[in-house]
């Protein structure tokens, strides 16, 4: 009996603690454990993504470039998901059975319990359509976001694009996840952080059916998004489509700078795109399209084009020959003409030529003497290179201008070393190099690099960092900074250069490319080309004395400096300073935009 009444308390027992095991089991999971919480909650809970509208766009002058529309993505939660009519969703939505499949066979590999977007950006039309019907599709519901619009289809390389995140963009950021979109270049990439604002997040209950029934706890929980800043550019919106007018049908760059400030006034890179064709859901049909495209619109040569500057480049060797006090103003190289030389000049002109005169004439001979007299004023060629490199740097040449254009190349500016080991240490000299004195051998340059230059010829000695805001949205920091840097070159050495470049505006060109009403300075370079027609540059800041405008503008197989460069320079310096185009020039405006060079052979 005893034996019996033991083991029924051990039975007794055995079930108590059983019972217990169980009862603290229970309430770890059901009170203890956040888990099952929150596992039982979403049964009832959605999350929204409340996706923030990007920061607006405007020009220097108020007028709007880009703003916001908006758009809708259907999301799937794979694990809500139970039979549906595919067809009649597949009709709501314009698409495929057997690409519905696909999409669904992907959400499921990324994750049963996570909602994943089905289908990108859903127009306002077709979604007003579609939400009537969304609640027969258990497992779906939709989010808000918006896409980018374009008041004019121009600045597409300066205003850039947004694209959907890669898999090293969520690495580098935990901000964002599978199915955002970051600015992928131009201003959307550099202000990303300034435009994108911040996501926020609404809780919602549903029904059996996923319609939602209101808030969750009335909203204590949602997370407002908070808008992007608003961005106000350097551009001059009038100008920027005058001059994309200007190179239509071409192949080049042109950029034009404030020289009081550094700001951009107008950036262009032709051939170009309309903006708005990388957006939405045709963006990777378009992009491929840009991207196959022989002409390469995609390509920014305002940023990317290494050119050889050709003569614009004699300016700068000018000023160096007279700050290192090599050449003065009494100095005076005979020009041998097409007659033996190591660099020939292409035409007849006064000579023997003074520093004026060089710059007037695009003189080789004088530039090469110069040339050769900075390099020889020191113990080895070598070292007098090296001060002619330093020069060159401070000019803004070899090196990144601004942080306002990360996708900038800093273009061609040999190093010693380049010839050490082509010639052997010390076994090249200024003759070796000489191509370097007209602006041509291994020297390549960026448009906005040369534009910047022609910003410290008009300052007369300095400029400041070129860059494309204005101003950001609450941040006076931002809009007060300008970083001055100087040369190295006196400013009495501009002058004699100055006066040469009025005068090359005021000779045979005049007619053609004179501005009305303001006095102003330029120099031509005709650039060698093996591959066809020589190019065109030209670069110029007007008026003379206070300059408001330094352009830099260079035309692919545009044959001379003086035929298409140097009349485009001019025509957009006198719609920026003037509003409008004088009529005598209207013939040669017409001219400049009907002009077709994308041949490169080009008649002469």
């Amino acid at each position: 009996m005893n034996n019996l009444s033991n083991r029924s308390y051990i039975i007794v027992a055995i079930f108590a603690v059983v019972g217990i095991v169980y009862t603290i089991l229970l309430f770890r999971l059901q009170v203890l454990d956040s888990d099952y919480k929150q596992y039982a909650t979403n049964n009832v809970l959605r999350e929204v993504v409340q996706y923030p509208a990007r920061g607006l766009v405007y020009d220097r002058n108020g007028k709007l470039l880009v703003y916001n529309k908006t758009a809708y993505d259907l999301l799937i939660t794979p694990r809500e998901v139970q039979t549906f009519d595919t067809l009649l969703f597949c009709n709501l939505l314009n698409i495929e059975q057997d690409d519905l499949e696909r999409r669904i066979q992907k959400a499921k590999k990324y994750s049963r319990y996570k909602p994943s977007i089905l289908i990108k950006q859903i127009s306002p039309e077709n979604f007003a359509i579609l939400q009537e019907q969304l609640y027969k599709f258990k497992g779906f519901h939709s989010q808000t976001r918006t896409l980018r619009e374009y008041t004019h289809p121009v600045a597409a390389h300066v205003l850039g694009y947004v694209g959907e995140v890669t898999g090293r963009d969520i690495q580098r950021d935990e901000y964002y996840k599978s199915g955002d979109y970051i600015g992928q270049s131009g201003i959307e990439k550099t202000y990303e952080k300034q435009l994108r604002g911040t996501k926020g997040v609404k809780k919602f209950m549903v029904d059996v059916h996923n319609r939602i029934q209101g808030s969750y706890r009335d909203g204590e929980e949602d997370q407002p998004a908070e808008i992007g800043k608003n961005l106000i550019s350097t551009l001059d919106l009038d100008l920027q489509i005058y001059a994309e007018q200007l190179l239509q049908n071409k192949k080049g760059a042109v950029v034009a700078i404030e020289p009081s400030t550094g700001e951009v006034l107008a950036m262009v890179s032709a051939p170009t795109y309309d903006p708005s064709l990388l957006v939405g859901r045709v963006r990777g049909e378009n992009y491929s399209k840009l991207l196959a495209d022989t002409l390469k619109p995609l390509f920014n040569r305002s940023l990317q084009a290494k050119y050889p500057p050709g003569s614009t480049f004699k300016i700068i060797n000018t000023l160096i020959g007279l700050e290192e006090q090599t050449i003065n103003l009494q100095t005076r190289f005979e020009c041998y003409g097409k007659a033996s030389s190591p660099i020939r000049c292409t035409h007849n002109h006064v000579s023997p030529a003074n520093v004026v005169d060089a710059i007037r004439e695009s003189c080789n001979p004088f530039l090469w003497n110069t040339f050769r007299s900075i390099l020889n004023k020191y113990k080895t060629s070598a070292e007098g290179f090296n001060v002619w490199r330093k020069y060159a740097l401070n000019f803004g040449l070899g090196r990144i201008l601004s942080k306002d254009f990360p996708n900038a190349l800093k273009g061609d500016l040999p190093q010693q070393a380049l010839y050490d080991r082509i010639y052997g240490e010390g076994h090249w000299n200024a003759l070796t190099v000489r191509s370097l004195a007209i602006g041509q051998g291994e020297l390549g340059v960026t448009p906005l690099q040369m534009a910047n230059c022609c910003n410290a010829i008009a300052n007369r000695g300095y400029f400041y960092e070129p860059h494309i805001i204005k101003e950001i949205e609450n941040d006076t920091v931002r809009s007060s900074v300008k970083v001055k840097q100087d040369v190295g070159i006196e400013a009495r050495h501009f002058e004699p250069i100055i006066t040469g470049m009025n005068q090359v505006t005021k000779g045979n060109l005049a007619g053609l490319i004179g501005i009305t009403g303001h006095d102003f300075c330029g120099k031509t370079g005709t650039i060698q080309n093996p591959h066809g027609s020589d190019h065109s540059a030209f670069t110029a800041f007007a008026p003379k004395e206070d300059p408001k405008i330094a352009v830099f503008v260079y035309v692919e197989n545009g044959v001379w400096g003086s035929r298409y460069a140097a009349p485009i320079a001019s025509l957009m310096m006198e719609k920026y300073l003037n509003d409008t185009i004088a009529t005598r020039r209207i013939v040669t405006e017409k001219r400049m935009m009907e002009a077709n060079l994308l041949n490169p052979i080009q008649p002469k």
